[in-house]
């Protein structure tokens, strides 16, 4: 018999046509949804074996060499193994997969494994192999490597514990000892966690069975949410019920990123030390992966609103300060408060008519309100009481139709808003959101209808600027084309300036 002979004579015995036919189809449908999957270089290697054993075979079958037997048991083993692997990988992640079922891969290791180690057996059998002399030699080889082996072994049934219980899934945040993070992948030996330092850690299986599992952010029905505490500190000077109110305003019915609206963030009292309060605000985190951020952006908000209600933090008793003092240095702060506010007034120019006292006077009563990037300086449709001053940064105007938002305008340093509201008596006509971090100063309502009573000629500069912001909310909300607009504008002026009069009294 010449190799070709030969040759087909072991590959029809070992099946090896039907075996190629089935991984052809298997690295098909496979590679088609997921061209990296680990099975199929695995399966390349048995293969691989398979094909050189059977060359082997038929070489020494052809020249009737006694030692083919050992090469044919070699093919036919490494060929019930790739029948295995082939025919799992097209009926998992082929068949499976198209019906959308897919198994936890430590399950599928197992299940392949254990038909693989039949497979194998019933090969060799099948091949003439003499297996009682292996089993019995390795009975004492199986007892020592079961004692060496006790925690591999046990981290492999805790493994698939895990899988089939499922109290721990792919994606779960979870903490266990000192680590915290994400679960990417259950082995069969270890667990991978992805935590926020991009750090992937190895927990043996067998650790997070022994051990307190927390898994954060879940519960039975609920979005994953995740409570984090703010804390903070301020003095006794300040009732609890104000700073509890001016921080729940400033975090409720806004939106911060990746801070759940439901439940709502609440404030509360934690503790009374001697000189200050100790609070915290509890919010819900939508990110688990952002928790570092997301307080900063809380902290932010809480900073800026106390500011704004003149509510300062508290200095902890301990610390000392050692300065030289010198009695110009609180005149000094005073000072350098008023030239800011003077500045501001200049830089909006609407009061430049004022004698030096009334505008001095002007500019102490102006409130220091600054606003953190994102936050709702006046809403849509509130009350008005304040016209704004920004002395920095920048503010979006924007306007809300049936849930759609739409912005109308950008003011910046040396602009004013609030004023229509105010001239009017009427509502706020749109929201103004704080674009980037605005430092600003408010004007009471009471002390601005002061300054209009005595000098009515202001009344005509804010008209001008009144209509300017009417006309451009007529445009957004009846989308006006440009010329439209301008003459409605020239024709709503007159009657503006004829309202705003008649509302401060000057008729």
């Amino acid at each position: 018999m010449n190799f070709l002979e030969a040759l087909w004579s072991e590959a029809h015995a070992a099946h090896t046509l039907w075996l190629l036919a089935l991984c052809l189809v298997a690295l098909v449908s496979v590679r088609l949804r997921d061209p990296s999957h680990h099975r199929l270089r695995a399966l390349g290697f048995w293969v691989g074996v398979h094909v050189i054993a059977l060359v082997l075979d038929a070489a020494l079958v052809s020249v009737e060499h006694h030692a083919h037997n050992e090469f044919r048991t070699v093919a036919w083993v490494f060929g019930g193994v790739a029948f295995v692997g082939a025919g799992m990988s097209l009926m998992l992640h082929g068949v499976l997969s198209r019906v959308r079922v897919q198994l936890p891969r430590i399950v599928e290791d197992v299940l392949v494994g254990v038909l693989a180690l039949l497979a194998a057996v019933t090969a060799a059998s099948r091949s003439g192999a003499n297996l009682s002399g292996i089993i019995a030699t390795s009975a004492v080889f199986t007892a020592v490597l079961g004692f060496s082996l006790q925690d591999v072994i046990g981290n492999v049934a805790s493994g698939l514990a895990l899988q089939v219980d499922t109290a721990i899934d792919v994606d779960d945040w979870i903490k266990v000892n000192d680590v915290i993070g994400r679960v990417v992948e259950v082995r069969w030996r270890y667990t991978a966690i992805e935590t926020r330092n991009w750090e992937t850690i190895l927990v043996p299986n067998l650790v997070l069975l022994r051990n307190q599992v927390t898994i954060l952010g879940r519960r039975g029905g609920k979005p994953r949410l995740w409570r984090r505490w703010v804390y903070f500190n301020v003095d006794w000077r300040h009732q609890p019920s104000d700073v509890l109110e001016v921080v729940q305003t400033a975090v409720r019915g806004v939106e911060i990123p990746r801070v759940a609206a439901d439940p709502p963030p609440n404030c509360v009292l934690m503790d009374m030390a001697d000189s200050y309060g100790h609070y915290a605000l509890r919010y819900w985190l939508t990110d688990l992966a952002a928790d570092d951020p997301t307080d900063s952006e809380v902290r932010t908000r809480i900073y800026f609103a106390l500011q704004r209600a003149g509510i300062r933090l508290a200095t902890p008793t301990q610390a000392v300060k050692v300065h030289q003092a010198t009695v110009e240095a609180p005149s000094v702060k005073t000072e350098k408060q008023a030239v800011r506010r003077r500045d501001v007034l200049h830089k909006v120019g609407f009061f430049d008519m004022l004698d030096a006292e009334e505008f001095e006077a002007l500019a102490m009563s102006l409130k220091y309100a600054p606003f953190a990037r994102g936050e709702v300086v006046t809403r849509q449709g509130a009350e008005a009481h304040w016209l704004y001053l920004i002395e920095e940064g920048t503010v979006r105007i924007c306007i809300s139709e049936e849930g759609v938002e739409r912005e109308v305008g950008r003011l910046g340093a040396g602009d004013a808003f609030g004023e229509m509201a105010l001239l009017q008596g009427a509502r706020r006509e749109a929201s103004v959101v704080a674009e980037t971090d605005a430092e600003c100063f408010r004007l009471e309502r009471g002390t601005f209808q002061r300054v209009v009573d005595k000098h009515p000629e202001i009344v005509a500069r804010f008209a001008e600027v009144v209509t300017k912001r009417k006309a451009q909310l007529s445009v957004a909300h009846e989308v006006l084309d440009a010329e439209a607009a301008k003459v409605r504008a020239q024709h709503d002026e007159k009657d503006l300036f004829q309202q705003i009069r008649g509302f401060l009294g000057m008729d």
